[in-house]
């Protein structure tokens, strides 16, 4: 029988787990096996800049915390899993995105996004949308062609009243 010290590590770990996930808005299970410790390191490093990070754990104290937040992951337990919380919704998915169509080692297998299970498709889908400065960007362009087209009206308008005059 496990020792009373290793039982209360465990909760804390199970706890950390929990509060992990509630602090997250997108949470990713993924397989890294196969990846070197430099390239694991790599990933670490481009999502530290989007404020992420990667934990491993067992997957006995992943489900016990999936347990407590009355989330079902049970087919995804299996294997060699890490886990990436991103304090952002957009950016860490993105990142890992990115980084697995670089690595085919790195396999995606599901999501947590703000609190809701996502498979994989819908990860692909938020991966797909532009960044924010990508979203200003087209908003922007967007407008700029209704004050082109006003300021092109209002000289023709400008242009008509002095040849009436």
């Amino acid at each position: 029988m496990a020792s009373s010290k290793v039982l209360e590590q465990k909760k804390a770990i199970v706890s950390e787990i929990v509060d992990n996930i509630k602090a997250s808005e997108s949470v990713i299970l993924f397989q890294y096996q196969g990846l070197t410790v430099a390239e694991l390191s790599e990933l670490r490093n481009k999502l530290r800049e989007v404020t992420s990070s990667v934990k491993i754990y067992k997957n006995t104290l992943l489900k016990r915390a999936l347990d407590e937040l009355n989330i079902d992951l049970n087919g995804f337990l299996e294997g060699p899993n890490a886990i990436l919380f991103g304090e952002s919704l957009l950016e860490p998915i993105k990142v890992i995105s990115d980084y697995a169509k670089e690595h085919d080692k790195l396999e995606i297998r599901i999501g947590i996004i703000s609190g809701d299970v996502a498979d994989i498709n819908v990860i692909r889908d938020y991966a797909s949308i532009p960044s924010r400065d990508g979203l200003l960007t087209m908003l922007a362009s967007g407008m700029m062609k209704y004050v082109k087209d006003l300021a092109i009206g209002l000289n023709l308008y400008a242009e008509q009243l002095e040849k009436n005059n």
